[in-house]
């Protein structure tokens, strides 16, 4: 026993060795990115990735790059297996089978646009899912999980930053017109709360949008917005098989097996056990608001990680990708309002 405490204290000495000083980093960037928010009214993944960026020059640091990896990594997946707490059955069925299908709808034939788009502007496939699926889902939470089970290289951190910093900014706006627009159109605050949970790309910009209308209102689009969250583990866990079966017909990679990202089944047992009730509701709550913290963390860490400099070449097209999807899921969702 006093060996296995010995060779326990020592491992927890060189992880902390390892990872603490990048882990403090993405953590107190994190804190910073919160304050900012609350301050400033600010979406704080967008404060998180900005400041992540302005310290870039830490990548530079061999003490700081294990942490800042691992926070950009294991957290992210930590953080998007945590958000199944976030919805359970009944939310789901409490919005009816016609709402339901209609969201379902929006959300495949809005990664579908984001697909055909990019080969129309010239982008990779890849691209139209990572910014279709973050546009349709549920935002830079969506962008991470979907850029997670794709292939890690520059290019793939370069897009992954660019769209999150696209859909929140878009993302903050819709919050603020949105709501003014289904005014203008008459709609009802049934109509009203579907309109804003299936169309806003953020979760905290949907309440935020939802209840400056009326309770009601954010009410039902929150709980809208979380049927489209609970549409990432099927969606991630599909894009994943497409993308290795793509890769072993090139020979990337040996043979076509396909495994089950351990953070989707997380996500699923979490959702599951929060369905039946089998998670004592004192501690839902803050193991469901810790996902947003673990989500931040890894945000900031990918900023860290990455040079604003690369982000700035992006060009005028990407930004025409990502303004076309939301038009797209805005004109579908009010034509579906309209017809039904």
């Amino acid at each position: 026993m006093k060996g296995l405490a010995v060779s326990y204290v020592d491992r927890l000495g060189e992880f902390k060795q390892r990872f603490f000083p990048g882990l403090c980093v993405a953590v107190t960037i994190g804190i910073a990115a919160t304050f900012l928010s609350q301050r400033y009214g600010a979406p704080a993944m967008l404060m998180g990735l900005l400041l992540g960026l302005a310290f870039n020059f830490l990548s530079e640091e061999p003490r700081v790059t294990p942490g800042i990896e691992l926070a950009a990594k294991q957290l992210l997946r930590l953080g998007v297996a945590m958000l199944g707490l976030r919805i359970t059955f009944s939310d789901v069925l409490t919005l009816g089978w016609p709402p339901l299908l209609m969201v379902c709808s929006a959300v495949l034939l809005t990664i579908g646009f984001g697909i055909v788009m990019a080969r129309v502007l010239g982008f990779s496939n890849r691209f139209g899912t990572l910014t279709g699926g973050s546009v349709a889902i549920c935002g830079a939470s969506a962008a991470m999980a979907i850029s997670s089970v794709m292939p890690q290289n520059e290019q793939t951190k370069k897009d992954t930053l660019f769209t999150v910093i696209s859909v929140t900014t878009l993302s903050t706006l819709a919050m603020v017109l949105y709501p003014m627009i289904s005014h203008h159109l008459g709609l009802t605050a049934a109509e009203t709360g579907l309109f804003l949970g299936s169309t806003i790309h953020d979760v905290a910009q949907v309440v935020g949008a939802g209840y400056s209308v009326s309770s009601d209102v954010g009410d039902l689009s929150t709980f809208v917005k979380l049927l489209r969250v609970a549409m990432l583990v099927p969606i991630v866990l599909v894009i994943g098989v497409f993308i290795r079966r793509s890769m072993a017909s090139r020979g990337e990679i040996g043979g076509a097996g396909v495994s089950v990202p351990g953070f989707l089944i997380g996500f699923v047992a979490l959702f599951t056990l929060n369905s039946l009730g089998w998670i004592p509701q004192v501690i839902v709550q803050p193991m469901a608001d810790s996902a947003s913290w673990l989500l931040l963390t890894a945000i900031a860490a990918l900023g860290v990680r990455t040079s604003l400099k690369e982000i700035m070449t992006v060009g005028l097209k990407p930004v025409l990708l990502v303004v076309s999807e939301t038009i797209f899921i805005v004109v579908l969702i009010l034509s579906f309002i309209a017809i039904s």
